[in-house]
């Protein structure tokens, strides 16, 4: 069972450290930008050249117009340039991404579709039911409010000039560019093509080269830029202004003249009336009625100043009753009577018609009952027709979030959007979504957190959740945290997380013969902590050193003293500065220090020990392991042999099929007819002999034996006599089994009767024949006789010959009696 965790543990780190690996390339990969050394900034400008190869040979390597696509480009490789504004992220390499027509801005695909559908649901929610999905309502682009149509919603990922469905990730290319010419109409339209590689932002200006005139068409017609093609030759433009008596006096200049700047004396439409004005507009209307006197001399005209004549009395001629269906010619002084029949005009119901009789004003409502059914369909009642009827069933339909009900009365079936709040928890895990109940993902969070460094002077902000992974800023302001040491203040240095930097200040304690230490501050120094570790299994990798901070004493006084060529704190016997070389405790390493001082050297007067001023061996234990063992000893260096390794190897078996864990110790000692024992899973051998059997012995090593002593049936020629024998007597051809006399009266008697068999078929096979024929030449007689009757000509009777027993009888029977 111990075996098992282990295993399961092993596992699980193994698949926690491939996730770690799989996610750091992928990070590197979908980087927005390159590296800040020379190569990556070598490569970028290599790509740019490349999108802009075309267009500058074409204006003879003028490149002044492209700075701003330039700045566009450089966004493309800078990380965190690119940036969504719906979500606030960067937007990677690899991300599927949608760009604006108007304002160039770049967005991530899902967060754009939810941005419109959202648009969409705020537009629409408050209409009302009969109005809801009768019009397409725009969504606008988040940064310019360009409005799109609801189908031009983005549903699939394009480069930037849309040629290409899913632009593969390529590192010579601008991201999310195809690599083609781009080919898009300039703005204005020019009748030519963009000729960069497929690139983010606006197009530059056209650079090929037209020759056109000037606006006036006066000048000679010269070669220019196609952007720049129109032009002014200065000159006064000459063309008759809409008042048709001035000409334009302005400079050569692009459209319809300006309106006339000077006055004149206009009169007004009816010619009542004269005024000055401008020459810009001379047509105008004064404020008189013009009351002159209509064709019928009854009525005049009720116009306000205008031109042409008045026109005919507009009460003369036929005029229809107020229904519509009497026409009456009455003079204009007289008004239409009501011919007094039935209204008949259709009700705003749209079904029945005004009973009333003929007469003047809008009609009544549609008072008349009729069986109406609800919005919903599902009831039906008796009531008037001009109310609505809406029943109390409740619609069960589920909204477009896919999680509510309806629940609206009588509702059409044209549910409307869900009213709810969403109220999920956010990405950030400190707020809900504040949105319409949706299906799918929720929008980032909105709120922004303040990020600071440890003094709280310099603070950022950055999106609600980011906090976590985001580093805090780097502060400008002195660490204000209290010295750790011995002395008073610490050096100068910026704020920061955890603990202060090691002091570098001299030390200045006073040692015991007087002098001040002049090394470096060492109250707080690493010291690597010594301990064995005994490895849970073999999968588990050996740890580094650990480090300690503690306080070490300071060092001996190093100042000379006048009566002696040593230092102060070796006044008395000094050193030789040789090596100490006295055996250490591990009894396989020598002390490494210069000739220094030993006290409590062992009480049997060994002089070439080492003492406790001596150095500690630090070293592994390079003592050889036995023979097979692949572990390293787990003490340090030591003296004596090792002990025994006692870990647990993993090995397979013989067979391949089961895995065994056995003691290094038991493999390594073992000999060869041990190890064979110790490395068999016990199994039945799964290998297959060269006749087809599986082996019969337990899981060995090496190849199987060849003697197969499983039983096999052996069968004669004819298949009649069989045996059991051994296997590998019949593989090795000393068996065989000969058919018998029996067997072979049998298979004379056999082909006998096949023989006559043979024959009774070709027999039957003849009579068969001859009996069609027989019957062939029966069919063909038959045929005969029937051409023989046809070719008979029967003589049709005359009808005196057919009726003339008929007359003859009644009338010889007539003589008689009368006779």
């Amino acid at each position: 069972q111990i075996e098992l965790s282990s295993q399961r543990k092993f596992d699980e780190i193994k698949k926690a450290n491939q996730a770690a690996v799989k996610k750091l390339v992928e990070d590197q990969l979908s980087s927005s930008s390159e590296d800040d050394d020379e190569d990556a900034e070598g490569k970028q400008g290599k790509i740019l050249d490349k999108t802009f190869t075309i267009y500058t040979s074409q204006t003879d390597g003028d490149a002044s117009e492209l700075e701003r696509t330039r700045q566009y480009m450089n966004e493309a490789f800078q990380s965190g340039a690119m940036t969504c504004l719906i979500c606030i992220a960067s937007v990677k390499r690899n991300q599927a991404v949608w760009s604006c027509c108007g304002c160039f801005c770049i967005f991530h695909l899902p967060c754009i579709q939810k941005w419109a559908k959202d648009s969409l649901f705020l537009v629409s929610s408050p209409l009302t039911d009969d109005d809801f999905g009768k019009k397409d309502y725009p969504w606008p682009c988040p940064k310019c409010r360009f409005e799109y149509k609801r189908s031009e919603t983005p549903t699939r990922y394009y480069c930037y000039c849309g040629k290409v469905e899913d632009p593969a990730l390529d590192p010579w290319l601008v991201p999310h560019s195809c690599g083609q010419v781009c080919e898009r109409e300039f703005k204005p339209s020019c009748g030519h093509k963009c000729l960069l590689l497929c690139h983010p932002g606006p197009c530059p200006p056209c650079p090929k080269m037209v020759t056109t005139t000037c606006f006036c068409r006066k000048a000679k017609a010269v070669p220019r830029r196609c952007s720049a093609k129109e032009w002014s030759c200065r000159l006064p433009c000459g063309r008759t202004l809409p008042c048709g008596q001035h000409t334009c006096e302005n400079p050569c200049h692009s459209g319809n003249c300006k309106p006339c700047p000077r006055v004149s004396k206009q009169q007004c439409i009816c010619g009542r009336r004269t005024a000055e004005r401008l020459c810009a507009s001379p047509q105008w209307q004064c404020d008189q009625v013009c009351g002159r006197t209509l064709p019928c001399g009854n009525h005049t005209c009720e116009q306000v100043c205008h031109a042409g004549p008045c026109g005919d009395c507009p009460r003369s001629g036929k005029r229809s009753c107020p229904c519509g269906k009497s026409k009456f010619t009455l003079p204009c002084t007289e008004d239409v009577p009501t011919c007094g029949d039935s209204c008949d005009k259709v009700l705003e119901c749209g079904i029945h018609k005004c009973s009333q009789r003929c007469h003047r004003g809008p009609c009544e409502i549609c008072r008349q009952e009729v069986e109406k059914q609800c919005r919903c369909g599902k009831h039906t009642k008796r009531m008037p027709c001009h109310k609505p009827y809406l029943c109390e069933t409740k619609c069960t339909k589920i909204r477009d979030c896919q999680k509510h009900q309806c629940k609206r009365k009588c509702c059409s079936g044209n549910c409307p959007p869900c009213d709810q709040v969403c109220g999920r928890t956010l990405g950030c895990r400190n707020h809900k979504c504040p949105s319409g109940c949706h299906r799918g993902s929720c929008y980032p969070c909105p709120e922004t957190v303040d990020v600071k460094c440890n003094c709280g002077k310099t603070v950022i902000k950055v999106p609600c959740g980011r906090e976590r992974t985001t580093k805090p800023p780097k502060c400008k302001q002195l660490c204000s945290q209290p010295p750790t040491c011995h002395h008073p203040t610490q050096e100068k240095h910026y704020c920061h997380f955890g603990r202060c930097p090691p002091c570098r200040q001299s030390c200045q304690k006073t040692l015991a013969c007087g002098h001040l230490c002049p090394v470096s501050c060492h109250d707080e120094a690493l010291v690597k902590q010594t301990g064995s570790h005994q490895p849970a299994g073999p999968w588990e990798q050996p740890s580094e050193p650990a480090f300690i901070q503690t306080a070490l004493p300071c060092p001996p006084c190093e100042v000379p003293v006048s009566v002696s060529p040593l230092p102060c704190h070796s006044a008395g016997p000094y050193s030789c500065k040789r090596l100490c070389g006295r055996l250490l405790a591990c009894q396989n390493h020598t002390c490494m220090k210069e000739c220094h001082r030993v006290t409590k050297v062992s009480s049997n007067g060994d002089g070439k020990k080492a003492g406790p001023e001596c150095l500690q061996c630090e070293e592994e234990c390079t003592k050889p392991r036995p023979p097979g063992c692949p572990h390293r000893c787990v003490l340090p260096c030591h003296p004596g042999d090792c002990p025994a390794c006692l870990q647990m190897l993993k090995i397979k078996c013989h067979c391949k099929l089961s895995v065994l864990y056995i003691e290094c110790l038991k493999l390594t000692c073992a000999d060869a007819k041990e190890k064979d024992v110790l490395t068999s899973c016990k199994n039945q051998c799964p290998k297959e002999l060269p006749c087809g059997h599986r082996c019969k012995e337990i899981c060995h090593s090496g190849g199987c034996p060849l003697n197969c002593n499983q039983k096999v049936k052996l069968r004669c020629p004819c298949k009649r006599l069989k045996k059991e024998l051994q296997c590998s007597k019949v593989r090795e051809g000393q068996v065989s089994l000969e058919c018998d006399a029996l067997c072979k009266e049998m298979k004379r008697k056999a082909s006998e009767i096949k023989e006559a068999e043979a024959k009774a078929a070709i027999e039957e096979e003849k009579r068969r024949q001859q009996a069609e024929l027989e019957a062939f030449e029966n069919r063909l007689r038959g045929r005969r006789k029937n051409k023989k009757r046809k070719d008979e000509v029967e003589i049709e009777q005359s009808p005196w010959q057919k009726y003339k027993n008929l007359i003859m009888l009644p009338m010889f029977g007539v003589a008689v009696v009368m006779l």
